[in-house]
């Protein structure tokens, strides 16, 4: 920056105002790879469940395909977190769409020779389970860097991801009854490949130096040195010593627990029996177009306090199963599905950019690792106990109660003053 002003292409102010630009070279490079690596993402399950059912498995066999990746990547995105502060983040990225371009092109084949083996579709899930816990770490510590406002490239990535949500199973339902699965393999390797290039001819600016140094004045030890466990333990320690911080992964535990997790199968189920499939996909239409007001919204208002706001858009969450489970006309359940992902795309941006912000940069990507892990730990056991407690207390009964736990969640959130009163940083740590 001292440079710049001293040679006379602007003062401090001009310097300040291109640092604060989102719309760079770089994070446009960055922000077309996961745009169109979340387009193929969400163009898997529909290929996935279309080309099993097509070669005779059943329900059972698509839900186990779909799992193992989910599996995989919870169980090995801590020890990428690790990895991710010890190297080059970039090129880890990079690796992973390799990877994910390899074993897709894989797929593709297998799909299109007409003689699919389940257990070699579950080993090519778990390949893509590592490879996406390999690429997620990194990502925290890619917009932070690329961005000087961390709550604007948030937003953005995560609106251009909703769009992309709402884009991708329509464009897989087409190909798959124009062509084939197998075409959708293909064309979600293709977005692996040109997520690969992006990330390739991006630069990342060299900020780790300065939180590193940090780092050594104070008597931690850096992030290059040390074992995987000391690794880990490090990144615990990052975790455990911010209340905030582990507070709102406990909490969030309990939420995919007794709602988000239960909310998809008991909605789909609900909506599917009494309006049909086509209704349900409306309705998940309206949950994509809220969530892209979310982003939105999340680009331009800039509360003082991050979770605090954030914990109102997690209570929005419950307009979405209180009007499917109180039986309410088509119209409000889509306009609930709408306010439910306007809420939680909120949060997300506000959630991401308080740990891109307030985390020093040395253990980013493993306190983001361990935020990854605990949001979705207790996903699948959520989903999983849906259906008996279904069974036992009611469909409706329960998307209700998960409408009650969110309020609580919510609530919880705004009484722990660590989470409230964690007041925004718009710099760097």
């Amino acid at each position: 920056m001292s440079a710049e002003v001293r040679s006379g292409h602007g003062g401090p102010v001009e310097v300040k105002r291109r640092e604060r630009r989102l719309w760079s070279r770089d994070f446009g490079l960055f922000f077309l790879s996961r745009a169109v690596a979340r387009l193929g993402d969400t163009m898997l399950p529909v290929a996935l469940a279309a080309g099993l059912l097509q070669q005779g498995y059943d329900v059972t066999s698509v839900g186990v395909a779909m799992a193992v990746p989910t599996v995989s990547w919870a169980g090995l995105v801590i020890f990428a977190g690790v990895i991710a502060d010890r190297v080059n983040p970039r090129r880890l990225m990079i690796g992973a769409d390799l990877v994910r371009l390899v074993s897709q092109c894989l797929a593709a084949v297998l799909f299109f020779s007409g003689h699919v083996v389940l257990w070699q579709v579950l080993v090519i899930g778990l390949v893509n389970g590592g490879a996406a816990a390999v690429f997620q770490p990194g990502v925290a510590s890619t917009v932070r860097q690329l961005s000087a406002d961390a709550q604007q490239g948030n937003g953005a990535i995560r609106t251009v991801e909703a769009v992309m949500s709402l884009a991708g199973p329509t464009a897989a339902g087409l190909l798959v009854a124009v062509t084939s699965a197998g075409s959708v393999f293909a064309v979600h390797a293709g977005t692996y490949a040109v997520s690969a290039v992006c990330l390739w001819v991006m630069r990342l600016p060299d900020r780790a130096a300065a939180p590193q140094t940090r780092a050594e004045k104070t008597g931690t030890t850096p992030s290059g040195t040390g074992g995987m466990r000391q690794g880990l333990r490090e990144g615990w320690l990052a975790v455990r010593v911010r209340p905030w911080l582990w507070g709102v992964l406990v909490l969030w535990c309990f939420f995919a627990l007794t709602a988000r997790g239960p909310a998809q199968p008991l909605i789909a189920t609900e909506m599917v029996q009494q309006h049909g499939p086509a209704v349900y996909g409306l309705v998940n239409s309206a949950l994509g177009c809220g969530t892209v007001v979310g982003g939105i919204l999340a680009m331009r208002l800039r509360p003082a306090f991050q979770l605090r706001a954030g914990a109102v858009g997690v209570a929005l969450f419950a307009v979405f199963p209180f009007a499917v489970g109180s039986g309410l006309a088509v119209p409000a359940i889509a306009a609930g599905a709408a306010v439910g992902g306007m809420g939680m795309a909120f949060w997300g941006v506000m959630w991401a950019t308080s740990i891109q912000t307030q985390v020093p940069h040395d253990v980013l990507n493993r306190v983001y690792a361990y935020d990854i892990a605990g949001s979705i730990a207790l996903l699948p056991v959520g989903e999983a106990l849906a259906g008996p407690a279904a069974e036992q207390f009611g469909l409706r009964t329960m998307l209700l109660a998960g409408a009650v736990c969110t309020v609580v969640v919510s609530a919880a959130l705004l009484s722990v003053p660590a989470i409230r009163r964690l007041r925004r940083v718009d710099g760097p740590h």
